[in-house]
């Protein structure tokens, strides 16, 4: 048998073997995942609180204090947002099916005499059409949401299991991760240690630096929103920043429904005036933020980004969505930390020294080495010589 044929077979049935195991633990996550779910966004929000815990604590105050006034002020903030969106949303929703249909009717008469000339029967049906797209598109997104929380007994378990889960990592995330780590061979050990605090890093720049850039995206449309005299511009800004927590895809879809409300409040000129804002924004985060914040802070391509998103809003909705980056930059980042072999040698994890998130995540010169790195690296060096 030739060589070549040998080493395809090598491959192949390593490869195989792969496919199994990752084929057997997506099955388990789905059926675990009322439970996956809920442990992942525990997970996701206390790496944005754990440093917030930590900081209280160095400031002398008791650990319990330190996690309920982070808890109860997290709670605040979104409870606030909520708020604030739902009654704006409910002021500036009176005569809404009014103003709907006066713009369907004006789409028509402009689609009518427009230099395609169609008649009412083939807008009628191009519209239909249109909207049966949308409502099956929409379908991916709807099933995941409602696979996530079929019932108000799902929704309620699991929004107390995420708050019991961010407890617990809030108190004692530090024993949690020793004890998985004990779990593993002690030859093991060194790496799996090494590998997480390269993840945690890595999830705890994603999770801030996601919140700068819904931040920019939210304070951009609402703005435009208002200056354009969009009704509803508070709603807008908040959709943008929840939405905006699905990298690049989550901001053009809520962006969409600014466009949306314009064309129905307003007329067509604002609607595009209003399309041309999003449009700006997107390009701002396309090539500004998202190469030079998000893309070294989570080390994955922009073409990475939007083809783990689209698979993860395939497998699993919403949640696979909202995950699946942070998902993909923790065991990439995980999996190179091993690949390196720096485990070996003691070296910290990539990206585990402290200091501002700004900092950290703006691309360095070629050649560049923080200060810890180089003294360490000539300390090793001085060692060996003779």
């Amino acid at each position: 048998m030739p060589a070549g044929i040998r080493l395809a077979g090598a491959w192949a049935w390593r490869l195989l073997v792969i496919a199994a195991v990752i084929a057997v633990l997506l099955y388990l996550i789905v059926q675990l995942r009322f439970i996956v779910i809920p442990l992942l966004v525990a997970v996701l929000v206390s790496a944005l609180l754990v440093p917030l815990v930590g900081f209280l604590t160095r400031h002398h105050w008791p650990k319990g204090l330190a996690v309920a006034a982070a808890l109860v002020g997290t709670l605040a903030v979104i409870a606030g947002l909520v708020t604030l969106a739902v009654t704006q949303i409910a002021a500036g929703s009176v005569g809404l099916s009014a103003r709907f249909a006066a713009s369907y009717a004006n789409l028509k008469e402009v689609l009518a005499a427009s230099p395609l000339q169609l008649s009412n029967a083939e807008i009628n049906g191009y519209l239909s059409q249109a909207v049966d797209a949308l409502q099956a598109d929409s379908q991916i997104f709807i099933s995941g949401a409602l696979s996530l929380g079929s019932s108000l007994g799902h929704l309620a378990t699991g929004a107390l299991l995420t708050l019991f889960s961010l407890l617990f990592i809030l108190i004692d995330g530090k024993g949690i991760w020793n004890w998985i780590v004990r779990i593993f061979p002690r030859r093991a050990r060194p790496a799996v240690a090494g590998a997480g605090a390269a993840g945690w890093t890595t999830l705890g720049n994603f999770a801030r630096v996601q919140i700068l850039v819904a931040t920019i995206d939210a304070i951009g449309i609402g703005a435009g929103a208002a200056i354009l005299g969009v009704p509803m511009a508070i709603p807008i800004g908040v959709l943008v920043f929840l939405g905006s927590f699905v990298p690049i895809v989550g901001a053009v879809a809520t962006g969409a429904v600014a466009v949306l409300i314009a064309l129905i409040f307003n007329d067509w000129f604002v609607a595009l005036l209003m399309l041309g804002v999003v449009l700006l924004v997107q390009q701002i985060e396309g090539h500004v933020l998202q190469p030079l914040i998000m893309g070294t802070a989570v080390k994955v391509h922009p073409l990475g980004v939007v083809l783990v998103v689209a698979a993860g809003a395939l497998l699993a909705g919403i949640p696979g969505a909202l995950f699946a980056v942070p998902v993909a930059a923790v065991l990439n980042v995980m999996i190179s930390y091993i690949h390196s072999g720096a485990w070996r040698g003691g070296v910290p994890p990539a990206g585990a020294a402290p200091g501002s998130i700004l900092w950290q995540t703006i691309p360095q010169r070629p050649g560049f080495r923080p200060q810890r790195t180089v003294a360490l690296t000539e300390s090793r060096v001085r060692e060996t010589r003779p």
